[in-house]
């Protein structure tokens, strides 16, 4: 019997759907979190052969000595797994220090979680990216800004989601910039970016161990994150119906250039919004950035919406068989739209329910943690055309 880790298995609360398929799929999965047990939601318990409480995740230690209790009472263990962006290194680390060749590894971890690493990679697939420089001080950064011109993206270079994400228009907002860094001693690497006119597009996947997919699909976010972040808007993306061809060929090409295996991935995208010199036509895929894990928060869900599926069992059908014969179809648009606390919506919760029936598969809080980039309720909605998709994200934030 395999023997599979999941770090985490509470957080997203979704999550649990992972363990369940693995359990399923004849596996023995062994819990490791910071939730007490008889806190966990109950199909997550009936998931697991054996949980493992830390009084923190963040403390490697106390990790450590988790895994290797269960290698002690299970032997080897086979996979090890988050499927979560904040974890990812800490899940490399374990690998490396318990031999665990599934997965990627400390020496892994530059190009996949480093945003000026991963322009190499998208070289080697052919695809473009936007010029950068890893910023450091004022006469250097300038320099690089009166190369490309404003306004430029400033972010972490290795860093989750649209967390310190800044978009700076002219000298005052970048001296304000480098003024707030010395301030706050703020030790941060941040990439510097030439502003890209687009839209984000991605492509996720589920990968074999020979770099193959057993399953593909995409989704849209019309709005910028940065943006939904810094001014505390509203959200949305959606999933697809289909996956254009030019974003599957941008897709495969960055998995081999990147070397992935056995793996969820979320692999973002421009697709230009406008020509661009030096970058492409209205429309051409520009490589952003990859993400070594499923797409947060109820994306998993919404995939299963969208395609009439089951990803969570695709996923650990990879693990199992390194196959799957997961039925897909009929197709839809899914979308993701967040509403912000505060704003007065011209449709209640419960007009908003009334008026879209059966359309909305599912809606509730959003947990704190994801709720800076997501907003504070979510609806996750299906239908067959685009337009009725535009019309109830109309519907779903008009405000007074």
């Amino acid at each position: 019997m395999k023997n599979v880790v999941f770090l985490s298995p509470n957080f997203p609360e979704n999550y649990w759907n992972f363990c369940r398929e693995l359990k399923n799929n004849g596996l023995r999965v062994l819990g490791i979190g910071d939730c007490p047990y008889d806190n966990l939601r109950q199909e997550l318990k009936d998931s697991l052969d054996e949980y493992y409480k830390v009084s923190s995740l963040e403390n490697y230690d106390e990790v450590y000595k988790a895994v290797a209790f269960f290698i002690s009472k299970y032997g080897r263990i086979d996979w090890l797994e988050s499927n979560n962006e904040y974890w990812l290194e800490r899940d490399a680390h374990l690998r490396t220090d318990f031999n665990i060749n599934s997965g990627f590894h400390d020496e892994d971890i530059p190009r996949i979680k480093y945003k000026s690493k991963m322009k190499e990679y998208y070289a080697k697939a052919g695809i473009p990216a936007a010029r950068y420089h890893l910023v450091q001080e004022w006469d250097d950064t300038k320099a690089f800004v009166d190369m490309v011109g404003y306004p430029v993206v400033v972010k972490p270079d290795n860093g989750v989601g649209a967390s310190n994400t800044f978009k700076i228009n002219n000298d005052t907002e970048l001296g304000r910039f480098f003024q707030l860094r010395y301030e706050n001693h703020d030790t941060t690497q941040y990439i510097m970016e030439e502003f890209v006119r687009a839209e984000v597009n991605s492509y996720d996947a589920i990968i074999n161990s020979q770099g193959e997919p057993i399953f593909e699909t995409g989704n849209v976010t019309p709005m910028s994150i940065m943006d939904i972040v810094n001014q505390g808007d509203n959200s949305v993306f959606y999933i697809l119906k289909d996956l254009p061809e030019e974003t599957r060929r941008a897709g495969r090409a960055a998995i081999k250039a990147f070397g992935v295996k056995s793996r969820f991935v979320h692999f973002e995208f421009f697709r230009l919004t406008d020509d661009m010199e030096g970058l492409g036509k209205k429309g051409d895929i520009i490589g952003l950035e990859v993400n070594m894990r499923p797409c947060g928060g109820f994306t998993p869900d919404m995939i299963n919406f969208a395609h009439s599926t089951n990803v969570y069992k695709i996923w650990a059908d990879m693990i199992a068989y390194d196959s799957t014969l997961k039925s897909t179809g009929p197709d839809y648009y899914c979308i993701f739209s967040g509403r912000r606390n505060g704003k007065n919506f011209k449709l209640s919760h419960d007009e908003l329910l009334a008026k879209y029936g059966s359309a909305i598969k599912m809606h509730c809080p959003i947990p704190d943690a994801l709720a800076e980039a997501m907003a504070n309720y979510m609806y996750l909605a299906t239908f067959s055309t685009k337009e009725e998709l535009d019309q109830f994200f109309s519907d779903s934030v008009a405000v007074w």
